[in-house]
């Protein structure tokens, strides 16, 4: 026969776990103790629950019989997205919002135009172009209307119809304007001139806009485009209230050109290079004079940045006052997305991939709060580091030709440039792996080397190590496998012993037995304690203050090695 029981489970707060109040065999005794605890308000919400045992199985089956409150948790209505509203008039489409949306929607036609979408809103002959394609327009109503018809409960219709007409009022606005003979030529004026003139006028964004449009029509490639609007740039006029909309009206298809992958690389001609020199060109072209202060000082930077030339020196220029900051911005989102990216900065050389990043790295920081905030720095180069920690990278950065010795090298170089605390401790799983591993052992023991140079070699493995910026609970068991195999080589060859016995002054043993003690010329540990302790034996010895009563310097030392052994 099935055994029967009873369980009350309570939830005390919303969003909380259920819990079990009591266990009874009693139906309504369950039931009354959840009202209960209901009423003196002990929970939000209460379930009693039959259980029923399985002789065979010995499995209970369980069903609720009683609920009541939050038996959902509680948990808050999902809020409806807010939605921004839809452009009304031609100039919503004037925005940046906007335009960043036509660009998105529009990209293939722009890029076989060389053109951008500031160009687009203010060029009649870009225009009638778009309308004689035919099909280009209407797909790009139609990819926009099916998402905004979905999101807004109305039908897909109603949304191309309500576009189509924004779209020829603004067309229509731009012809009218254009027939009137009202939109400025740049070229004929002065830019200056047309600028100081049309300050006052309500439309001076649009009709300045479709001015520097028509001025940089000529050009056949994004460089050139750029050069054109820095000659602008160069005319613009020195009045504040006039400077700043004309600036402004260049700042805008600058920025879209520069935000551009086929812009960029146009510009710094990086078209046939790899990501890595594209973001050291981005960094120094808008870093100003604390990237350059760094090239200056630091070998390995200067190394890494590339020269910039022509329109982009005069762009690097105009970017390091505090004119166009849009443009630095367009720079700073993509060199940010790119580093949080899963790239390769250099595809072909693992090694100059981590000097690249190192480049980056300090250049970015030298010019934080210019470029990226300090903040946003840190999490793009803990993300891009992880990059570096799997094991396609490592296996392309070790190769297949090296020693155990050099590959440790090599993985204490990553740690050092690795940022984040979980990609440190990544970094020292793969150094423990290599230090441990048999084949590093046999290497150091049975390698052609002296026993003098392979000591000297374990010191600095552990000097480097703990400048890696590895925490000392995981660099610490690495310094002391390396001091043990330091004494494994001592042991083999009684280098101490021999040391100790050599027919040398005892100013010169006593030096060198103090350099292994420090740990400069050996690894900290075994070898360095035994050291310390024959070098004292030795200092002790009759005839010894006699013998180092001409060598001062070695006297020094004994005492250093006195005072650490106290």
């Amino acid at each position: 026969m099935s055994q029967i029981h009873y369980e009350l489970f309570v939830r005390r707060k919303v969003g909380a776990q259920w819990t079990l109040e009591i266990a009874t065999e009693n139906r309504a005794h369950a039931i009354q103790t959840a009202e209960d605890v209901l009423e003196q308000s002990r929970a939000v919400a209460v379930r009693v629950s039959k259980e029923t045992l399985n002789p065979s199985t010995g499995e209970y089956k369980s069903i609720a019989i009683f609920t009541k409150g939050l038996v959902d948790g509680g948990k808050p209505k999902k809020e409806e997205e807010e939605r921004d509203p839809l452009c009304v008039q031609p100039a919503d489409l004037y925005t940046a919002h906007a335009r960043d949306r036509i660009g998105r929607l529009l990209e293939g036609w722009l890029t076989r135009h060389k053109a951008t979408p500031f160009e687009l809103l203010h060029r009649p002959d870009l225009v009638e172009k778009l309308e004689a394609s035919g099909t280009d327009l209407q797909h790009a109503l139609q990819k926009i209307a099916i998402p905004e018809a979905e999101a807004r409960g109305v039908s897909v219709h109603e949304i191309i119809r309500h576009f189509q007409g924004l779209v020829e009022r603004t067309i229509g606005n731009l012809s009218k304007a254009f027939k009137k003979g009202a939109l400025p030529d740049l070229d004929k004026e002065g830019f200056a001139k047309a600028a100081e003139r049309l300050v006052a006028d309500p439309d001076r964004a649009f009709l300045l806009g479709a001015g520097v449009a028509a001025s940089i029509a000529p050009a056949v490639n994004w460089s050139e485009k750029i050069a054109r609007l820095l000659d602008l740039a160069d005319a613009a006029p020195s009045e504040p209230r006039a400077r700043a909309a004309a600036l402004s009206a260049i700042e805008q298809p600058l920025a879209e050109i520069i935000g551009s992958r086929a812009g960029m690389a146009d510009l710094l001609d990086t078209t046939k290079g790899d990501l890595g020199q594209t973001l050291a060109a981005m960094t120094r072209l808008t870093g100003g004079a604390a990237v350059e202060a760094l090239i200056r000082i630091e070998s390995s930077v200067r190394a890494c940045m590339p020269e910039l030339s022509g329109t982009a020196r005069r762009l690097s220029d105009w970017l390091s006052g505090d004119d166009f900051p849009t443009v630095r911005k367009a720079i700073a989102e993509r060199v940010l997305t790119e580093l949080n990216g899963v790239r390769r900065l250099k595809p072909g050389d693992a090694e100059s991939e981590i000097e690249y990043l190192r480049a980056l790295a300090m250049s970015l920081t030298a010019a934080a709060g210019r470029i990226l905030q300090a903040e946003d720095i840190q999490a793009a180069f803990t993300t891009r580091s992880k990059t570096l920690l799997n094991g396609e990278f490592i296996d392309s950065l070790l190769g297949r030709d090296r020693s155990s010795y050099e590959e440790i090298k090599i993985l204490i170089r990553l740690a050092e440039n690795v940022m984040g605390a979980v990609n440190k401790r990544n970094a020292a799983r793969w150094l423990n792996g290599n230090i441990s591993a048999m084949r590093f052992e046999k290497e150091m023991r049975q390698g052609p080397d002296s026993p003098v140079a392979k000591l000297g070699q374990l010191a600095g493995l552990q000097r480097q190590l703990t400048r890696s910026g590895l925490v000392r609970e995981d660099y610490e068991p690495l310094c002391a496998k390396l001091g043990e195999i330091g004494a494994q080589i001592e042991g083999d060859t009684r280098l101490l012993t021999m040391l100790v016995r050599a027919p040398a002054p005892l100013p010169h043993r006593l030096t060198l037995l103090a350099k292994l003690a420090m740990g400069e010329s050996g690894p900290t540990g075994p070898v360095a304690d035994k050291a310390r302790f024959e070098a004292l034996k030795l200092a002790r010895g009759p005839g010894a203050r006699e013998e180092l009563a001409d060598s001062p310097q070695t006297m020094d030392l004994i005492k250093s090695l006195v005072g650490k052994a106290a």
